[in-house]
């Protein structure tokens, strides 16, 4: 049989395809995207709760129970830190308001707030905005 040559068939061309490169940015894009976004929700969400938190200590610094000094002076100390920092002012007075409850703590038994005591307490609360 003689032998047929068939001219229609080219050799292999190498095709470029960046598709695979394509999907690795998109995916990369969509991954630092959302990264993002969370990480503000997140954000978001802390602030919110921080909010909520000196809300709440504000209300439990004016509901404390001022006969029981002993448990009081812990009660202000621990819920009045919630505000120290808010200015120097409010340092300040949260200064003046410890070494004040300094009387009232590590002892036994101890008498009921004194009258300086409690006005540096009204003083305290009354500068707290929430």
């Amino acid at each position: 049989m003689p032998e047929i040559k068939i001219h229609d068939i080219k050799p292999l061309v190498e095709i470029h395809e960046y598709s695979l490169y394509y999907f690795i940015a998109l995916v990369s894009i969509v991954i630092i995207l959302l990264s993002i976004i969370i990480f503000f929700l997140i954000r978001w969400y802390k602030n919110k709760n921080r909010f909520n938190i000196r809300e709440e200590h504000f209300n439990l610094l004016k509901k404390i129970n001022l006969k029981d000094a002993k448990s009081a002076a812990y009660e202000i100390t621990f819920y009045g830190l919630t505000f120290k920092d808010d200015s120097q002012e409010h340092t300040l007075a949260y200064d003046n308001l410890q070494t004040s409850l300094e009387n009232y703590k590590y002892k036994k038994y101890v008498d009921n707030f004194d009258k300086e005591t409690k006005k540096y307490l009204d003083i305290y609360l009354g500068m707290i905005d929430v």
